[in-house]
């Protein structure tokens, strides 16, 4: 092929997918493996959300719902904003691709720390703009660093809170003071995948800056507290102006029927929800525990992961693990290559995580 191909799509490096866990039980040669890399919700789906697709199924020939119409009430009665004050998409992921193309032009520029979540500098560069990109400090958002960083060319800031992958936060009163600097050029992005798992006391009420000078978008997703990351539903929480441009980008039926159905059950499913919680925060507290016990340094976490300082090579670790049947996710491209991700599992599954650590550390410590 002789493609002209722009250099900013050349050199893009693709989002690492995880291998299907069939695949990597078939490479290893094992089986009855646990999966506690992704984030994901141990428990499942809501069993509403799954009796919900079950009553959706003999209706997919027709297309979805192109406004979310339902979904979009119903959770605008729950967070006491205006419906048009929320967009829909195939997972909060695809909310961060429109905000990119819809405000950002080639040699623009967007803000974002090291390490964060892949995807907002990806989709900067398959735009054509300049990631600048700020160190946590003290595995924290520098957000004086990044107020500092702001230029005329700045258009977006992303901050995850929690961030991915420490699960650390930042307060309410720095939120405020870090916007008192940001001008109103520039649209601040505060992800809030896991928003869930945060303590309510140290949550930062989104709404509450809906209408500040400066323009903020958060974005939530159904895919970790309800146990739907398969349908891909997430949403962002804007103006109606921003939100309107949005719509402008976005696909007519970018959310399926199926993922609309699940999303509005969930809503209504208190008891997973509750479990869900109870779940994550006993075996958050038990594991760092026993991982401590074992010599290692778990780090505080206000979402449904935390690290682990292993004080040896995590990918080492990583592939013994893997041979015992157990998934984590060693944070090399992160930045921290003594260091595992651990989603919090079930309780079983947590157990078997302890016992393989046991086995593996001390072959790695010599």
């Amino acid at each position: 092929m002789k493609l002209a191909i722009p250099e900013n799509i050349e050199t893009l490096i693709p989002y690492p997918p995880g291998k299907p866990l069939e695949e990597l039980e078939r490479e290893y040669g094992i089986s009855g493996s646990i999966k506690l890399a992704s984030n994901e919700n141990a428990l499942g789906p809501s069993p509403k959300a799954l009796a919900a697709i079950a009553e959706a199924l003999p209706k997919l020939h027709r297309y979805p719902d192109g406004s979310c119409y339902y979904l979009a009430n119903r959770l605008a009665e729950r967070l006491g904003v205006d419906p048009g004050e929320l967009v829909f998409g195939n997972g909060s992921n695809e909310i961060i691709e429109l905000l990119v193309s819809t405000f950002l032009s080639p040699g623009e520029e967007v803000i974002t720390s090291h390490p964060t979540f892949l995807v907002y500098q990806k989709m900067v560069q398959a735009q054509g703009g300049v990631n600048r990109v700020v160190p946590l400090k003290d595995l924290r958002h520098d957000l004086d660093g990044i107020a500092a960083l702001v230029t005329e060319k700045t258009r977006l800031i992303f901050l995850d809170n929690p961030n991915n992958p420490t699960g650390t936060v930042f307060t309410a009163e720095e939120f405020a003071a870090f916007l008192a600097k940001v001008p109103e050029t520039v649209i601040v992005v505060l992800d809030e995948a896991y928003l869930d798992f945060v303590d309510p006391d140290r949550r930062i009420d989104a709404r509450a800056f809906l209408q500040h000078a400066t323009p903020v978008v958060a974005l939530r997703t159904f895919s970790k507290a309800y146990g739907i990351a398969g349908l891909r539903v997430g949403y962002g929480l804007m103006r109606k102006e921003i939100a309107g441009y949005l719509h402008r980008l976005r696909q007519p039926f970018n959310v399926n029927s199926l993922a609309q159905v699940a999303a509005l059950a969930c809503l209504d499913d208190e008891e997973h929800y509750g479990k869900t919680m109870a779940m994550t925060r006993d075996g958050m507290a038990w594991l760092h525990r026993e991982i401590a016990r074992l010599g290692c340094r778990p780090l505080g976490s206000q979402a449904n992961f935390f690290l682990v300082d292993v004080g040896v090579k995590g990918k080492l670790l990583y592939e013994k693990l893997l041979r015992r049947g157990v998934i984590v996710r060693p944070m090399d491209a992160y930045g921290f290559p003594d260091h595992i991700r651990i989603t919090v599992g079930l309780p079983e599954e947590n157990q078997r995580l302890v016992k393989a650590l046991a086995e593996a550390l001390p072959e790695l410590r010599g």
